[in-house]
């Protein structure tokens, strides 16, 4: 039907028939257009052409725009309505020409709805560009302040919840003014900032105690050129037959805490560095320099101390993932449009669609976060969601080998997987329909980064949403929408795909993806036949001669700020029982709901049955029928790997004294706003718990209290051989679904008047 790239040839008869435009061309106003090539200056704009033989028809689509317009027309189609055009498209050359006007005069017309003007900041906005530069000057004007200081967060301060519900809700503005939080790195050193943007001075100064910063971008460089750099490792390679340690690319990982079992100071600054051979397949993945670990201090840029197991050969078969030795797989256009524009709108950083109204920020830390979620319900804005996000992860290994036991990954704690955003690709990571979203997150110099295409907001077709045919009756169905707001982070070998998808009927998923490439281990067995497989492979699968993929999981956990209706919620739990029949009748037994409710903190952790129903209710609300408004909380909802129903450890392991989240899919704690993550705010290295097993400590009351779900939901990766050289996406579902939340099927729409 047609090319999809932004140049294809264009028919001779149709250049030759509109060529005679080119010449003479004016402008509406009567002066001269200045003509410009298309294909050009419309993919420098960011937007895609697609010419279609058959109709004669150019097709342009950016962001919300949809464009239809044919050579010598003066009128083109924009999301369904006609524009009349300055200039029209002229061919030359067998090249497509528009006027320099046509850009604005097309995107800049009103007739594309997508994108609003924000007419009241939203109190949760992040910070601009401009504030992230003013509380850099602010702090570093401090005398506290020291030169080589680093930043691994500056974020908005938030305002009090209840003054920022009653902006959306009933548009009184925040009078409180914008404040930022300011981490800083001095050497090994943590300090925390308060600053006033509005008054321009700090509010708060305070070193921490017995903490240890993320790991920061520039430390993988210094990584890089401390181990390549020394003489002493250059040494254990050799004796691996590796030459040439320009050919070495480190992986910087967290040493964890062991109780100085693992013979490090606590004090220190250190991370653990694996490293793999470049050989030139683009793939060094697959290339593990095994048994050879260096513990690098990054305070005294130096290696500190080389861990080494016995040799075994680096795998050298190459094994590219990027199709350089493939032919490429063949597909025919998948064409996704929408030619009236799109169905939602993004005002600032609101996004509206059908009923749904949320806020979108991208945090450095935690990546995407959804805010003040609303659902509008026949005309009156409802409460939903405060704030929801990641809150942390765990990617934990089984293998103690020296090269193994302490990989336990705190990706968003450790390393902050905002600031690791992989920006997406239309037509590939996201769908062609998709809004790709910008967005400025500080680096660790405090100056404003801004990430391309850091987000993405595409509506999708997911199946009928209802269906019933009746017996000589026309069928009754309708298809189910959703909007998905998409980030994908890339931390080492592992990319993280995450989902906030929106269902029309009230319902919320997060779905959470891993693809990318398995960190896998060199071993010497070639197949499962040799005489050292078995051992080779006693924590993992052979997945390629002498590559063993290693067991491991991928745990989850999401903070959710759920305020069902206001912030008055109560835990409810409802079983399932099997119940002796003491009604009469043949039937000996009965199903029946055994309802209760998980009045404090600690009950409320607890490991989640998938046959059980788990609402965040508020029982001072009904619906018609008198039931409690509530929502339902379901931590697994499906999944492509085995479901991961704790972290595979001993109760004895050390990992237990500073992490809880993991092991219980569903915890419940009061609102306080500085409990922001599972695993606290500084894990590195961290030697207790001072995340959800600190928060739930005191048991606080969750009875009709302002509450937060805290879900953990994962996966357990018994890797195969099809996840190699490159991993398919392997997906963990989660939902939170209305329940009695509303008086009907919410999907039907909104009744008609009475005539």
């Amino acid at each position: 039907m047609g090319s999809s790239s932004i140049f294809s040839p264009r028919k001779t008869a149709l250049a030759l028939a509109v060529a005679c435009l080119f010449s003479g061309q004016v402008l509406a106003h009567g002066s001269a257009a200045h003509m410009v090539e298309m294909d050009k200056t419309l993919a420098e704009f960011g937007a895609d052409v697609k010419w279609d033989d058959y109709a004669g028809i150019y097709t342009i689509s950016k962001d919300g725009a949809f464009i239809k317009v044919k050579p010598g027309a003066t009128t083109a189609i924009v999301n369904g309505k006609p524009l009349t055009l300055q200039a029209p498209v002229v061919m030359k050359d067998n090249k497509a020409w528009i006027s320099d006007t046509f850009v604005n005069d097309v995107f800049q017309s009103g007739l594309d709805q997508t994108f609003q003007v924000e007419k009241t900041p939203h109190p949760l906005n992040a910070l601009s560009a401009d504030e992230i530069k003013q509380a850099v000057e602010i702090v570093k004007a401090s005398p506290d302040f020291k030169p080589n200081t680093r930043f691994t967060q500056i974020a908005l301060a938030e305002p009090e919840k209840a003054k920022v519900w009653d902006f959306v809700l009933n548009g009184t503005a925040v009078d409180a003014p914008r404040q930022a939080n300011v981490t800083m790195l001095d050497g090994k050193f943590v300090i925390e900032a308060l600053v006033d943007l509005k008054d321009k001075k700090i509010m708060h100064w305070e070193p921490i105690k017995d903490a240890h910063g993320m790991v920061l971008l520039d430390d993988f460089m210094a990584v890089q050129k401390i181990v390549t750099g020394s003489q002493e490792y250059a040494d254990a390679l050799k004796k691996r037959g590796i030459n040439d340690p320009g050919k070495v690319m480190t992986t910087p990982l967290t040493v964890g805490y062991f109780d100085g079992k693992d013979g490090l100071k606590q004090e220190d600054r250190l991370l653990k560095v694996v490293s793999y051979l470049d050989t030139g397949d683009g793939n060094y993945w697959a290339h593990p320099i095994e048994n050879l670990v260096a513990v690098v201090d990054l305070v005294e840029k130096k290696i500190v101390k080389i861990e080494e197991g016995a040799i075994v050969p680096v795998p050298m078969e190459p094994r590219p993932y990027d199709g350089r030795d493939r032919e490429p797989v063949a597909h025919k256009p998948l064409e996704i449009t929408e030619p009236e524009g799109k169905n939602y709108t993004i005002t600032g950083n609101m996004i509206h669609w059908q009923n749904w109204d949320f806020h979108l920020s991208l945090d450095s830390r935690v990546g995407p976060i959804i805010s003040t979620v609303t659902f509008n319900d026949n005309g009156k804005k409802r409460q939903v969601m405060y704030e929801g996000s990641l809150g942390g992860m765990i990617v934990p290994y089984g293998d103690p080998d020296v090269g193994w036991y302490f990989k336990a990954y705190l990706d968003s704690g450790d390393y902050g997987m905002g600031t690791l955003t992989s920006p997406l690709v239309r037509g590939k990571d996201v769908p062609s329909n998709a809004v790709l979203l910008n967005q400025t997150i500080p680096d660790y110099t405090g100056a404003p980064m801004e990430i391309p295409r850091a987000m993405a907001i595409f509506e999708r077709y997911a199946g009928p949403e209802y269906k019933h045919q009746e017996m000589n009756q026309p069928n009754v169905s309708t298809e189910r929408r959703e909007l998905v707001v998409r980030w994908i982070s890339t931390v080492g070998n592992y990319d993280y795909i995450f989902d906030w998808v929106f269902h029309e009927n009230g319902t919320i998923g997060i779905d959470a993806g891993a693809t990318g490439i398995e960190a896998v281990k060199g071993v010497t067995a070639k197949t499962m036949h040799d005489p050292s497989a078995k051992e080779d492979t006693k924590y993992g699968t052979l997945i390629d001669h002498n590559i063993v993929g290693t067991t491991h999981q991928h745990i989850y956990n999401f903070r959710l700020d759920m305020d069902v209706d206001g912030t008055s919620n109560s835990l409810v739990a409802m079983d399932p029982e099997v119940k002796p029949n003491t009604a009469g009748g043949p039937r000996t037994s009965t199903l029946q709901i055994n309802q209760y409710n998980i009045d404090t903190e600690q009950q409320a952790a607890q490991k989640f049955d998938p046959g059980t129903i788990r609402l965040l209710s508020n029982t001072s609300k009904e619906n018609r029928m008198g039931n409690p408004v509530s929502y339902q909380i379901i931590p697994y909802a499906g999944g492509t790997h085995p479901v991961a129903t704790g972290a595979k450890f001993a109760p004895d392991e050390w990992i237990y004294h500073r992490l809880s989240f993991m092991d219980k899919q569903l915890w419940v704690t009061r609102y306080h706003p500085n409990e922001m993550y599972p695993e606290g705010k500084f894990p590195n290295r961290s030697s207790q718990d001072q995340g959800l097993g600190q928060f739930s400590k005191d048991n606080e009351s969750l009875d009709k209290q302002d509450n937060v779900v805290w879900m953990t939901t994962g996966t357990t990766h018994v890797a195969r051989a099809e996840e190699w050289p490159i991993m398919p996406t392997e997906w963990v579902h989660t939902l939170l679904k209305p329940w009695n939340f509303f008086d009907e099927t919410p999907s039907l729409g909104k009744k008609k008047e009475a005539q």
